[in-house]
């Protein structure tokens, strides 16, 4: 299976650089897996789809699962020292490891945009809008041994170590919303609250589970009042998320470690709705890979892990019943996903239908419901 089997023209129009006007107000691509059929709708007919026979059986309503990790404003700008360059950092985790909610650190594992060209020492400063100083740090070596040592635009992780502690409050005070490479633009104020979804609520992810951009409360509570369960699990999108397949055999690559945490209330839910024969809808590729990773012998491992499980066609799906999820880029991971949920040929011709209808793709873009 080569990296090449994944890929579709897309053109550049179609990639979504904005938000829509209002949350919620996307389009809708409808797959059935079983006959092979495709329906448009719009993600407002949320409830009424999942109150109809593909999802609301004799069994009961479908269970939906959600991903409430939060994005931290992790995207730091910085100026040499040195050359007084500018220079980007995407900070990805404390190198002291932990879960979200573990006390500041000061040495953070990085990924330095055109790391290479960055020597072991360098120190830069980060500033606040009015100019002032908010912090300095000094970057250690490329880590050349890990796998993602080559990242976006030449990109590595490093070892960025700050003269105070970083946490979650001072990103949000200084950090930028770490938008994707295909949004051509700089983060705006709207991007604070839209690339967000509106129950996020553990911070830790330095790209959004953009699947649950559609969902507003008011969309969440007539779920709700049309009988559907809702539960959260919390899986903290980094570099195994959106980290590129390089290998051109696809069984080669590797896919970097990403945390997540599954609760006892949620576990229960989903191990009834599973016990009684009833639909676990994943909303996002990440509620796949946290639901998957998780299921050991007929039920969910309460607590905290970590999973590098990587999904492509030939995975024997043991929990996730559908699928909603956005359009995703060409070769990418989570095509692969989609591609093993649905299969790779359906998948790619509704792409091509996608793109035929000109359907907004990525994070900013449409959705898609599979079942």
């Amino acid at each position: 299976m080569k990296k090449g089997d994944f890929h579709f023209e897309l053109p550049d129009r179609l990639i979504a650089q904005h938000p829509t006007e209002y949350r919620g107000k996307s389009r809708l691509m409808l797959l059935n897996r079983q006959t092979g059929t495709r329906s448009h709708r719009t993600v407002e007919d949320l409830p009424e789809i999942l109150s109809g026979p593909e999802f609301f059986t004799e069994s009961g309503p479908p269970l939906l699962v959600f991903n409430n990790s939060r994005v931290r404003k992790a995207r730091l700008l910085g100026i040499s020292e040195d050359t007084g360059a500018r220079c980007e950092f995407l900070l990805l985790e404390r190198a002291d490891g932990g879960f979200a909610g573990a006390s500041p650190s000061r040495t953070w594992k990085a990924l330095a945009f055109r790391a290479k060209r960055r020597k072991p020492g360098s120190r830069y400063v980060f500033q606040a809008a009015d100019g002032t100083e908010a912090a300095r740090a000094e970057l250690g070596p490329l880590d050349d041994g890990d796998d993602s040592a080559s990242g976006p635009e030449d990109g590595g992780i490093r070892p960025l170590t700050f003269d105070r502690d970083i946490d979650d409050e001072w990103m949000e005070h200084y950090g930028h919303v770490p938008l994707p490479p295909y949004i051509k633009r700089e983060d705006a104020p709207e991007d604070a609250e839209r690339y967000q979804t509106v129950y996020a609520e553990v911070p830790g992810s330095v790209a959004a589970p953009t699947a649950g951009l559609h969902f507003t409360n008011e969309l969440l509570d007539r779920v709700a009042a049309a009988g559907i369960e809702t539960a959260f699990i919390t899986l903290h999108v980094g570099l195994g998320t959106f980290l590129p397949v390089r290998a051109e055999d696809v069984k080669k690559h590797v896919m970097h470690e990403e945390t997540y945490s599954v609760g006892e209330e949620t576990a229960a839910k989903i191990e009834a709705a599973k016990a009684r024969g009833r639909k676990v809808v994943a909303v996002g590729t990440t509620s796949v890979r946290t639901l998957e990773s998780a299921w050991k012998n007929g039920r969910l491992e309460r607590g905290e892990f970590a999973t590098s499980m990587f999904i492509y066609p030939g995975f024997r799906f043991n929990v996730t019943d559908a699928l909603f999820t956005n359009f995703h880029t060409p070769e990418s991971t989570l095509l692969m996903l989609v591609s093993a949920f649905v299969g790779r040929e359906f998948a790619l011709e509704s792409y091509a239908e996608a793109v035929e209808r000109e359907y907004r793709f990525f994070s900013y873009g449409d959705a898609m419901l599979a079942v």
